[in-house]
C-alpha cells in the first residue's frame, strides 16, 4: 500500500511538470503571437508616416496634384516597386476626405462601412490587417488646373482625429498679396481717387464683399457663374485629405506564429514523452527494488534455515530413538492380553502423545528444511483439484461448500512444494469454518506475465493485528495446531519469489492471496 501511494505522488508529480511545461509554452506562444502583432501595427505606423512625408513634399502651394499622387499610391501599394515597402507588404491604401469619402487608393478595394474603421481604429482579417490613420488637411487637385483654393484657407473638421501631420508653420496664416497690401496702404491714407468701391464686375450683390480679417478662397473664373461660396467651399472639403487607410499583409506574422506553434508543440511534445518514459523508468526501478527485497528476504531466510537444519538434524536424531522406545513399549502393554482395562487404555493414551510430538517433530524438521525449487510447467487448476480431493473427506465431514472459480492458468512452479502449500491453505480454511461453510479458490491474470491466486473463507478471520504475525512459527489460533503450517506456506513462497499476504473477506471471513506467480510460456 505504501508503494502504491508512492509510486501514484510519482506519477502526479510527473503530470503536473508536463501540465507547467505545456502552460508555459501556450503562454510563450501568445507572447510571440503578440509581439508579432506589435511589429506588424509598428510597420504600419512607419508606413503612415512615410506615406506622410510622400504628402508634404508634394504639396506646391497647400495641394497636392492627383496624379503624382496616384503615381506614389500605387508604387507604394506595390503596383511598382519601390524600395520602402516589402513584396506584397502593402496591400491598398486609401485617402479619405472630413466625411470619409473616398478621394484616392490604390491596390485591392476595401469595404469601409463593413469594417467600421475610423470607429474601431484597426481590423484584423485572415489576410490582411486594417488600420486608419489621421492625416492633416490637404488639398488634391488635377494637373495643369489651377489650384481653385488654398487649404489652408479652410478649418474643416477633424472628425474627432487628432491631425498627426500638422501644417507647416509657412501654411498656418495666409499672406496677403500686394493688392491687399495696397489697399490697406490707401485706406491708411484715405479713400482714393475715383468711383466708390463695389463689387468686382460679373459678381453678384448677394455674395458681397470681404470683411476686413475674413479670408475666404476665390472660386476660378470658370465657376464665378455656376457656384456659390459655400458650394464651392463644400465641393472643395471633398478633395482635402483627413484621412489614411492601409491594409497590411499578415503574411509575415501568420508565418512567425505558426512556425512558433510547431515549435511549441514540439516541445510539448517531447515533454509529454520526457514525462511517460520517466514514468516508465520509475515503474522498473520500483519492480527491481521489490524483487531486490523479496531476494534479500529470501536470502536471510535461507541462511537461517540452513542453519536451523543442522540443530534439527541432531535434534530428531536424539529425540525420535527414546520416542519410538516409550511408543513401542505403549503398544506392547495395549496389546497384553491380561493387561488390566486401565492400563490399556494409558498406553493408547502415550501412543496418541507419542504420535503427536513426532508429528511436530516432523512439521519442525520439514519447516527448517532448506527449499530447492525446481520449476515445471504446471496446470494451476489440476493441482487445485487433487489437492481438494485429498481434503474429500474433512469436506464431507463439515458439509463444506468448496468452489473453483476463475480462469484455467498455467505457471511455472515446484509440483511437490505447490502441492504442500496450498494442502495448508485449504486445510486452514477447513480447520476455520463452521460445517456448510463455504470455501473458493480464485485464479486470475494480473497482467500479460503474471498472475494471483486467492483461497476466501467465511470463518472468523483473522484480526487486523495477527495479519502479519499469522505466518510466525509457533504462532497458531487454532486450539489442536502446531503454528508451523503457514510459516512452512510463506517460505514456499518466498522461494518461488512470490508474495503472500492475508486480508480480510468481504463480508466475513479471511483471504489468502498469493501473488507474482509467474505465468508459463
Amino acid at each position: 500500500m505504501q508503494l502504491a501511494r508512492r509510486n501514484l505522488a510519482v506519477y502526479v508529480s510527473l503530470a503536473a511538470v508536463w501540465g507547467l511545461v505545456a502552460v508555459w509554452q501556450v503562454y510563450e506562444h501568445v507572447r510571440v503571437k503578440n509581439h508579432a502583432r506589435a511589429n506588424l501595427r509598428n510597420r504600419s505606423q512607419d508606413i503612415a508616416d512615410t506615406v506622410g512625408s510622400f504628402i508634404q513634399e508634394l504639396q506646391i502651394e497647400g495641394a497636392v496634384f492627383s496624379d503624382r499622387l496616384q503615381r506614389a499610391l500605387d508604387r507604394l501599394a506595390g503596383v511598382r516597386t519601390n524600395e520602402l515597402t516589402r513584396s506584397g507588404e502593402v496591400l491598398s491604401v486609401l485617402l479619405l476626405n472630413a466625411t470619409n469619402d473616398l478621394v484616392a487608393k490604390a491596390g485591392n478595394p476595401i469595404d469601409l462601412e463593413q469594417k467600421d474603421l475610423l470607429r474601431e481604429g484597426e481590423h484584423w482579417g485572415p489576410r490582411s490587417l486594417i488600420i486608419a490613420y489621421p492625416v492633416a488637411g490637404v488639398s488634391v487637385r488635377h494637373e495643369g488646373v489651377t489650384n481653385p483654393i488654398s487649404p489652408f484657407l479652410l478649418d474643416p473638421p477633424t472628425n474627432g482625429m487628432r491631425p498627426r501631420f500638422p501644417p507647416r508653420r509657412d501654411e498656418r496664416r495666409p499672406e496677403r498679396d500686394a493688392s491687399s497690401n495696397a489697399l490697406e496702404r490707401t485706406s491708411s491714407e484715405g479713400p482714393p481717387p475715383g468711383p466708390p468701391p463695389g463689387p468686382p464686375p460679373g459678381r453678384s450683390e448677394r455674395e458681397g464683399r470681404p470683411r476686413d480679417g475674413e479670408f475666404r478662397p476665390r472660386r476660378p473664373w470658370f465657376v464665378r457663374g455656376f457656384l456659390t461660396d459655400a458650394e464651392f467651399q463644400a465641393l472643395a472639403q471633398k478633395r482635402e485629405i483627413h484621412g489614411l487607410v492601409l491594409a497590411m499583409s499578415t503574411d509575415a506574422y501568420q508565418a512567425v506564429c505558426q512556425q512558433d506553434l510547431r515549435l511549441r508543440f514540439f516541445i510539448t511534445f517531447f515533454a509529454a514523452i520526457s514525462a511517460i518514459g520517466s514514468g516508465l523508468a520509475w515503474r522498473n526501478v520500483a519492480k527491481s527494488s521489490q524483487l531486490q527485497l523479496r531476494l534479500v528476504r529470501a536470502s536471510e531466510l535461507n541462511t537461517h534455515l540452513k542453519e536451523m537444519n543442522v540443530a534439527a538434524a541432531g535434534l530428531a536424531h536424539e529425540t525420535r530413538n527414546p520416542l519410538n522406545i516409550i511408543r513401542g513399549l505403549a503398544q506392547m502393554l495395549s496389546k497384553m492380553p491380561n493387561a488390566p482395562v486401565e492400563t490399556q487404555e494409558k498406553s493408547r493414551e502415550i501412543i496418541n502423545e507419542a504420535d503427536k510430538v513426532a508429528g511436530q517433530l516432523n512439521e519442525f524438521i520439514n519447516y527448517s528444511r532448506p527449499r530447492e525449487v525446481r520449476r515445471s510447467k504446471l496446470v494451476l487448476g489440476s493441482v487445485v483439484n487433487e489437492v481438494i480431493r485429498a481434503l474429500g473427506y474433512d469436506l464431507e465431514e463439515k458439509k463444506i461448500d468448496l468452489r473453483v472459480i476463475g480462469e484455467s492458468l498455467s505457471i511455472e512452479a515446484d509440483d511437490q512444494l505447490l502441492r504442500q502449500a496450498l494442502f495448508n491453505l485449504l486445510l486452514n480454511a477447513v480447520q476455520a469454518v463452521e460445517p456448510g461453510g463455504e470455501i473458493r479458490v480464485f485464479a486470475a491474470r494480473r497482467n500479460a506475465a503474471e498472475a494471483v491466486l486467492e483461497i476466501r473463507d467465511d470463518g472468523p478471520g483473522v484480526p487486523a493485528e495477527r495479519r502479519t504475525e499469522i505466518f510466525k512459527p509457533y504462532f497458531t489460533t487454532h486450539k489442536t495446531g502446531t503454528g508451523l503450517g503457514l510459516a512452512v506456506v510463506q517460505q514456499i513462497v518466498l522461494a518461488h519469489g512470490w508474495e503472500i499476504e492475508c486480508l480480510p473477506n468481504v463480508p466475513k471471513g479471511a483471504l489468502f492471496r498469493i501473488s507474482h506467480l509467474k505465468l508459463a510460456a
